[in-house]
């Protein structure tokens, strides 16, 4: 069984509470869709986290905004992404690790077809900056799209919305309400969005994650309680935007 994870940001509470539940269901893959770091108040510790434990981790928006630019963040994101990197460039730190996390970012794929499974952070169209929605499905054209450029993998993860659901071609939007927590793939393509570990804006501030059978195609949507409110004193605490820490609360 693989559990997918995404868009952590630097929340090892939430994190380590996920990896936790994983275990506890007999997972044996983890595999991340990126997004390790940005808006949380630990990125060194998560970083070195998933670089234990998952087997890769995908390029994210804000590991590229890290690496390169941010330029189309938003004040707060962009704030916040600066001062991840002042710590993952910290000089009170071992070097060697400061290394290690660098090398690790520059060496993140875009995406990655794993058996009949394409994944990405963003979308099929573009891996790392481009949102698959609820409201897409009522665009048939720009769907059919993301569904071709699948090629011929027949299921596609992603995360990047922070919102999780299944995309079926030609059947919509389905949210893990809908379909009480689980859900078999079949003949039609599938888009899943695996939602958030670190910052859920769904309404639901628990920690979001993805499990997987490959064999059976079943997909099963968990939601998982961690100490939200260390995470937020631990924003209050750094430079980050207040904000950060108050949208954890209400997971949006």
């Amino acid at each position: 069984m693989i559990a997918f994870l995404s868009d952590i940001h630097s929340n090892i509470e939430a994190l380590e509470a996920v990896l936790a539940d994983a275990k506890k269901r007999g997972v044996r893959r983890y595999l991340c869709l990126g997004d390790v770091i940005g808006y949380g108040p630990e990125p060194r510790k998560t970083l070195a986290r998933v670089i234990d434990v998952c087997d890769y981790s995908l390029l994210g928006n804000h590991e590229h905004g890290a690496m390169y630019y941010a330029s189309d963040f938003n004040p707060k994101a962009r704030a916040a992404i600066d001062w991840t990197k002042e710590q993952l460039n910290d000089k009170t730190k071992p070097r060697d690790e400061t290394f290690r996390f660098w090398n690790y970012l520059s060496e993140m794929p875009e995406s990655k077809v794993d058996g009949h499974m394409l994944l990405v952070h963003g979308s099929p169209k573009d891996p790392i900056r481009d949102y698959t929605l609820p409201s897409d499905v009522a665009d048939p054209k720009k769907m059919a799209d993301r569904f071709e450029r699948m090629g011929g993998c027949r299921i596609c993860f992603v995360g990047h919305s922070h919102v999780p659901g299944v995309y079926e071609d030609g059947n919509g939007f389905r949210s893990p309400a809908e379909l009480d927590g689980q859900w078999t793939l079949g003949e039609r393509k599938a888009i899943v969005n695996i939602g958030s570990v670190g910052q859920p804006r769904d309404g639901d501030p628990r920690a979001s994650y993805v499990t997987y059978d490959p064999e059976t195609g079943d997909v099963r949507f968990h939601r998982v309680e961690y100490d939200v409110e260390a995470t937020m004193a631990k924003i209050r605490a750094s430079e980050l935007p207040d904000y950060l820490a108050d949208r954890l609360a209400v997971g949006r």
